[in-house]
Formats: structure tokens, C-alpha cells, sequence
């Protein structure tokens, strides 16, 4: 499947299996059918909450919900329902409105129904609305199975046309933001606000004199390994965070036996767990590192004052305060889910020397402690932020060059967001179809990146330059999705010591100049974000751009999770 058209084409028809369908079934009645036969209260959703939606039918229909419901009986979000209705019947669904989109799209068909038309992966509801797909039937197709919640089977048959009933989707405003502050995304199940807050809290480097570990408000020097003062406190931290989302935390430590034999006291991770009510023994993994990289001798020095890059952080903002964050924010969330799997939200230490943190818990903690427990997936958050929707080149006077370590143009006026997946042996083919599809499906609609995101399948390039190659031969797309045959964080030890598909989000890396550096801070991450007067798409502050960021990437997980505790995606190399 060399190509990004033939990937494509493929992806369009296995997403078709990632959208279960239930419901109650009955005879077909003939005629035709329109938006007006139903009635949909509210007809303004709020986007990013459960809310409940009442269908009243007008005549006999069937009814198709495209979107997260929570189900009444069972406490489950499964991926859309499918309800049949009497005259005169009205049903109320609690839904999940996508949180950055705008419209929503409710289809309508004769009573009984079984074939569905349904949009590409990589287009948005609004979208194929507005091209009459709903008239044309084109897209894929989906036709609903009898005999079991959620049950569907893929289907060359759309079942022709369709009525579709549009919505607006409107996302609220919290009071205490203003547009500089972030307040476009400040609200929902999940919102880059409350991550930007965990962050900020994190990072804050005001002076606490009594605080003995760091001198800090915040939680500074996290360098990994028991004997850390500094990171023994952030860890209690964090454990205290995720007892009080009602999680049941479980901490691991292990030594490390470094070249000459000594054992060292390296690596310490925290994990909370919400056990799964169906497959309790099946877990869904949500990670990030929570270690920075510690200095190379006893000074930290800033290089935008030396001009000089050396090695270690005490803050580590980007890397990995960030990914820190969004995991409690969606542990936050979470939690207050019933799902059929178990649900775990773990803290990574080590990364920085070598994911020694996650190699041992996938090793010894799963394989070993845990043998009959399947890592269904794992999903990873490492350096996200530094990304579209910021940009317009270095702040700070940093030395721009035309290419950075990696090869990407520093001052450009977009970075792009990275989604990669795996495990992959190969740069050229799609080698996980099915992860692939789920990324975009809901990266299309629920993130409202349609526009900006692409899939890299680099044929023809060398192993090393095929990202950047195919980046730049695609017009510099804002989000890029692929499967990466390297691995350069925790996502890698998943993938090789329990051969688990994996999610992983990202932003800039080499090219971001205070990487691994002193001034890896919270304000220079705002300063990277800032777009205001650069001429480069819509300006908004620093901080209202990381908080768009931060946004995008923490509910891209949350509703990863939601579809992989319905349907998980497994190795297709098993």
C-alpha cells in the first residue's frame, strides 16, 4: 500500500469498523423520509459536555446519532447510536457534543433502517453535509447488526440517501478568561485552560523559602531517581492529585544497573488506576514522563544570555511539564467514568536517561507482576504545545538557522503538531491501518482539524529525511499523522516489550532552542506560541495559543480513550 492515495483509500473503508452502532429494531415502513419528521430539542448544542438530547418523531423513522452517547443502562460511551421511533415517540440520549466544532449533523431514515451512509475519515460531519453527502450517499457506509449493544458491520451499501438534520454546536466561555487568557477554550468535560493551569502550577519558579527540596512554589528539579529531594516531593504531588479523582494509586520503583554493575536507585513511577467494569485485565494507558533533564555539571546557565547551549533544565516546561499536565487533566476527567476497561494514568520517570521508567513497568510490572493484564494501548504525551497554533519564528533573538537539527525551518511561520503511531517497521507503508483511521476520524470532526491535518507516508525518501521531505512536499501541513519507525520517548517501550499500538502527540523538538535548556519555562513557550503582529494566521497571545494547543491535544486523548475502551485497536504485526 505504497502512497498516500492508496493509504487513504484503505483508511476510508477499516474506519467504517470504529463506528458501533445499537438500538432497537423493527419492520421497514415505506416512504419517504425528511429532517422535518423529527424534532431535536435542544436545537443549539453545548460542545465539549454530556448534555441531554430529546428525538421526537413526527411519523415512524429511524433516527442515527453520530456522536459520544453515554448509555443510560449500562454507564458506557459507546461511538453513536441508531434509534427507531413510532409516531408520536420521544427518546431523550445524553451526548457528547464535539467541543471545536460548530455544527452538528443528526441523520434521519425510514423506520428500521439498517444501511447508513457515513463521512470519510478525514472530513468533518459539517463538511460532507454541506457537499450533499447525506443526497449523494457517498462516503463509506455502516449497516447495524441485530443481537448485541454496539454491534455493526461494515458495508459496501450506504442504503441511499438520507434526511439530515443540522445543529449548532456553540462552546462555552468560563467567566474568570478573557480571550488573552485562554478563555476560548476554557470550558468542557476537558479544556486547554485547567491543563494550562496544572502547568502553571508546575512550573511556578516563585520563591518559597520554606519549601527545603526546590525554594520553589512549584515543583522545579524533577531529576529523576529516589535520592532527589525535589522529585520525592513533586511525586507526593502527584499521588495526593490522583487519590483525590478517586483513583487507586499504585507506585513502583526499580533500580537500574548501570555498564559497571552498581545498582542504582533510578526510577520511580506513579500510576492511578480506574478498573475497568468488563475487561478489567485489559488496560488502556495514558503516560507522560515526568522527569526533566538534569544539568550536565553544578551550573545551569541560559543560553539566551551566553549564547551558548548546554545540557539540563531545573523547570522543564515543554519538556515534560506539559504532557504532565495533560494527563491530569484528563485523569481528572476520566475518572468519573465507568468503562469496560481499566483506565491507567501513570507518571514516567528515567525518560531522560534512557525511558528506563517505562521500560521497567512494561517489563517487570506487566510481564512479570501482572502476566494475565493485556496493554490493549497506550497513548503518550511528550513535548506537546510548541506547535500550530503558534508560531512566526524564535523569539528572543535565538540564532535562527535555515535548518534545524532535524531539519525543519526554524523560522518558518508554522511548526507543525505531531500525531505519530506505531509500532511501524516501515516509513513508506501504513503498517497500523486501523489506528491511523481513528486518529483522523476524530481529529476530522470532534478537534475540528480538518483543514490541517495530513497523513506522511514518505515513499521514496531515505529513513531519515522522509518526515521533513514529505512535510514540505505537502505544503507544510499543520498537523501531521504517521507511523514513526523511531521512538524517541515512552511510547517506545510499549511497542517493543508488549508490542501495544500506540498514540503520541508532539510539537517542535531539535528546533526549539531552550530544548533540555535552563530556559525551558512556561513564559518562553508563551513567547514561541505568541502570533500577535507576525503576520502569520490569527493573532492571539502566547498564552490564549497554548491554551488552543493544549486544548486540541487533550481532548484528541480524552476521545481516544472513549473509542479504544469501546473498541480497542490492536497490533495489526500480531
Amino acid at each position: 500500500m505504497a502512497g498516500s492515495n492508496g493509504a487513504q483509500a484503505l483508511l476510508l473503508v477499516l474506519i467504517m469498523s470504529l463506528a458501533p452502532l445499537s438500538g432497537c429494531f423493527g419492520e421497514n415502513e415505506s416512504g419517504v423520509v425528511s429532517e422535518n419528521d423529527v424534532d431535536v430539542t435542544p436545537k443549539t448544542w453545548t460542545g465539549g459536555v454530556f448534555q441531554g438530547v430529546t428525538l421526537t418523531a413526527e411519523k415512524s423513522i429511524s433516527v442515527f446519532v453520530p456522536y459520544l452517547i453515554k448509555d443510560s443502562v449500562s454507564g458506557f460511551v459507546q461511538n453513536s447510536t441508531v434509534v427507531d421511533l413510532r409516531a408520536g415517540e420521544s427518546v431523550q440520549l445524553s451526548v457528547l457534543a464535539p467541543p471545536r466544532a460548530d455544527t452538528a449533523i443528526v441523520l434521519v431514515g425510514e423506520f428500521g433502517r439498517e444501511n447508513w451512509p457515513i463521512r470519510d475519515a478525514n472530513e468533518s460531519w459539517a463538511t460532507w453535509y454541506n457537499d450533499n453527502g447525506h443526497l449523494a450517499a457517498n462516503g463509506g457506509a455502516v449497516e447495524r447488526v441485530e443481537g448485541g449493544n454496539g454491534s455493526l458491520n461494515a458495508s459496501m451499501d450506504t442504503g441511499g440517501t438520507v434526511a439530515a438534520y443540522p445543529l449548532v454546536i456553540v462552546r462555552g466561555v468560563a467567566p474568570a478568561y478573557s480571550t488573552d487568557d485562554g478563555g476560548r477554550h476554557s470550558t468542557g468535560l476537558v479544556d486547554g485552560r485547567t491543563t494550562y493551569n496544572y502547568l502553571h502550577h508546575l512550573t511556578d519558579e516563585t520563591p518559597d523559602p520554606l519549601d527545603l527540596s526546590d525554594g520553589a512554589v512549584g515543583y522545579l528539579n524533577r531529576w529523576a531517581g529516589q535520592g532527589n529531594a525535589a522529585y520525592e516531593e513533586a511525586a507526593v504531588y502527584l499521588i495526593n492529585k490522583l487519590e483525590s479523582f478517586g483513583l487507586s494509586v499504585d507506585t513502583q520503583r526499580y533500580e537500574f544497573t548501570d555498564v559497571f554493575g552498581n545498582q542504582n536507585p533510578e526510577s520511580y513511577n506513579i500510576c492511578g488506576f480506574r478498573y475497568g467494569s468488563v475487561y478489567p485485565d485489559e488496560w488502556m494507558v495514558f503516560g507522560a514522563h515526568f522527569d526533566v533533564a538534569p544539568p550536565a555539571n553544578a551550573l545551569l546557565l541560559d543560553p539566551h544570555v551566553t549564547g551558548t547551549r548546554t545540557y539540563g533544565t531545573g523547570v522543564g516546561a515543554y519538556d515534560n511539564s506539559a504532557g504532565t499536565s495533560m494527563v491530569l487533566t484528563v485523569a481528572e476527567a476520566m475518572s468519573n467514568f465507568d468503562t469496560r476497561r481499566t483506565m491507567v494514568f501513570c507518571f514516567w520517570s528515567g525518560e531522560e536517561g534512557g525511558k528506563r521508567g517505562s521500560d521497567y513497568w512494561t517489563d517487570y510490572y506487566v510481564k512479570e507482576d501482572n502476566p494475565d493484564v493485556t496493554v490493549t494501548n497506550y497513548i503518550n504525551l511528550d513535548m506537546a504545545g510548541v506547535n500550530w497554533p503558534g508560531g512566526g519564528g524564535a523569539p528572543h533573538g535565538d540564532p535562527a538557522t535555515t535548518v534545524d537539527p532535524d531539519g525543519y525551518p526554524k523560522d518558518e511561520e508554522v511548526w507543525p503538531m505531531r500525531v505519530y503511531l506505531g509500532p511501524s517497521l516501515d516509513h513508506d507503508v501504513i503498517n497500523q491501518p486501523e489506528m491511523v483511521g481513528l486518529t483522523l476520524w476524530i481529529g476530522a470532526d470532534a478537534i475540528g482539524v480538518e483543514q490541517q491535518q495530513s497523513i506522511l507516508v514518505g515513499e521514496g525518501f531515505a529513513e531519515d529525511t522522509w518526515k521533513v521531505d514529505d512535510w514540505l512536499d505537502r505544503g507544510k501541513p499543520e498537523i501531521i499523522i504517521y507511523e514513526d519507525v523511531t521512538a524517541r520517548s515512552d511510547h517506545a517501550s510499549f511497542q517493543a516489550n508488549l508490542g501495544t499500538v500506540t498514540i503520541g502527540f508532539g510539537g517542535l523538538v531539535d528546533g526549539y532552542w531552550c530544548y533540555h535548556q535552563t530556559c525551558d519555562t512556561l513564559d518562553e513557550m508563551e513567547q514561541w506560541m505568541d502570533t500577535t503582529g507576525k503576520g502569520y494566521g490569527e493573532e492571539h497571545s502566547g498564552v490564549s495559543n497554548l491554551v488552543d494547543s493544549l486544548d486540541i491535544i487533550t481532548w484528541w486523548a480524552a476521545y481516544s480513550f472513549f473509542h479504544l475502551d469501546e473498541k480497542p485497536v490492536l497490533n495489526a504485526y500480531l
